[in-house]
């Protein structure tokens, strides 16, 4: 089994990704104990593969390098602003800009063209090109969306380092997976025996 298999295997969506696709684009990297890395868009085929599970593109989809960076770059942009927000801090401007251009991405109909021969015609956008901005307009879009909404308010940061993922708090848990939280408690009760041998 390779190590995104064994990763989305190992850990369960987090809190929230069920209801928001931002939340899982997010969270589509993973950082794990020893320094550790997985990039579930690291490829184009497993981009491929993360969009084809959450229906935003076909399984032909036949996406490039270029179309994964892309994807890539939207999720860096929505981290940092679920992070902002999380933490309570302004965002980059940077970081809205991506996002609103994202949304403004596709097409509502054919473009017009013009050929110097045959003269003015319409036509719509290479049916990758189209696959990806759709995904990246529908991300964008959830993202807003989970920003404005009262959802917003529950939006976290996992409480167990070195996990990166962001959650939507349920009570008082502040983690993204069991594994997460066992880890957390784990790293407390480690601490408390420790100030109880100092004193």
């Amino acid at each position: 089994m390779d190590e995104i298999a064994t990763v989305q295997a190992d850990l369960p969506p987090a809190p929230g990704e069920e209801g928001y696709l931002s939340l899982a684009l997010a969270n589509s990297v993973v950082t794990l104990p020893g320094g550790h890395h997985v990039d579930l868009l690291g490829t184009p085929e497993a981009t491929t593969h993360w969009l084809t599970q959450r229906d935003l593109a076909p399984p032909d989809a036949g996406l490039r390098e270029m179309c994964a960076a892309q994807l890539r770059a939207l999720r860096e942009q929505v981290r940092a602003l679920f992070s902002a927000h999380a933490e309570s801090l302004p965002a980059l401007p940077a970081a809205v800009a991506a996002v609103n251009d994202a949304l403004t991405r596709v097409p509502t109909a054919p473009l017009l063209r013009w050929d110097d021969d045959t003269g003015p015609y319409r036509a719509a956008p290479h049916p990758t090109t189209r696959v990806v901005d759709h995904a990246l307009a529908t991300l964008a879009a959830d993202a807003a969306d989970l920003l404005t909404s009262d959802d917003a308010e529950r939006l976290t940061s996992c409480g167990s380092a070195p996990c990166t993922r962001f959650l939507l708090r349920r009570g008082r848990r502040h983690w993204c997976s069991t594994r997460c939280g066992d880890r957390a408690r784990a790293a407390r009760a480690y601490a408390r025996r420790a100030r109880s041998d100092v004193g």
